[in-house]
């Protein structure tokens, strides 16, 4: 009678485990993936969270932090899922294990619109002297320091000083996430910008999980695959994505 009792109740912890909520962490400042508006967190990822709690059957809380803090954060078991828009790397991908990749994107040069015609060829990015702004710690830096070694780079702390970098001529060209530059088209206050929809790396995007989580790796993959079936991923991305143009 005691192993039947002492059974049942590892069944019910087991059972309760499984069904705790996923705590997901998300770094809302990377508009249209992950941001605050009127006091909630929205964006293609906010409606992936959605998306999964239904498939999964499981409760998905989103716990706020800076996107730096994100992977020290899955380590420490504070959170036990990153859905933030995060780029597939080989750094990243020594410390977390990622599921497969929902979405690939690119860094773009974003340019001031009385500019264009002078980047209007993909080689004009890599001539010598061209000055480069780029933020610190992101895909957008490492590229320029790897693959334009002939131009100016000058770092700024996020795009908005950025932008204001490109009206006061400090530099040419922006690089950051596409992204970026699919927000752009949507906002007036910043129309006298301009990406150019114009790939220069492709970085697919996933969520992560700790290396030893295999069975949640496997049950999102699951979910994944099944939200790429249904369309639902599509309408997703379509959804947030406002722009489909390529300067060829």
């Amino acid at each position: 009678m005691s192993r039947l009792l002492s059974f049942c109740l590892l069944m019910c912890l087991s059972v309760g485990a499984l069904a705790a909520d996923l705590r997901v962490g998300v770094s809302p400042d990377y508009p249209p993936l992950a941001y605050r508006q009127e006091g909630r967190v929205v964006g293609m990822e906010a409606d992936h969270i959605l998306a999964l709690e239904r498939i999964l059957n499981r409760g998905m809380r989103v716990v706020e932090m800076p996107f730096e803090k994100l992977i020290p954060a899955l380590l420490a078991k504070e959170i036990d899922v990153i859905m933030s828009g995060m780029s597939v790397t080989v750094e990243r991908a020594t410390q977390v294990a990622f599921v497969e990749p929902y979405m690939e994107i690119g860094q773009m040069a974003i340019v001031h619109r009385d500019k264009v015609a002078r980047f209007a060829q993909p080689w004009s990015v890599y001539r010598e002297g061209v000055r480069i702004g780029v933020e610190p710690g992101t895909t957008g830096a490492q590229f320029a320091e790897r693959e334009l070694d002939s131009a100016e780079l000058k770092f700024f702390v996020d795009p908005d000083a950025a932008f204001d970098g490109l009206r006061r001529d400090e530099i040419d060209l922006f690089i950051h996430d596409a992204p970026t530059s699919w927000q752009l088209a949507t906002e007036d206050e910043n129309s006298d910008l301009i990406g150019l929809y114009r790939a220069l790396t492709r970085e697919p995007l996933a969520w992560a999980v700790r290396k030893e989580d295999e069975r949640l790796a496997a049950s999102l993959n699951s979910a994944l695959r099944s939200l790429r079936e249904n369309g639902t991923l599509q309408y997703i991305r379509n959804r947030w994505i406002p722009v489909t143009v390529e300067v060829r």
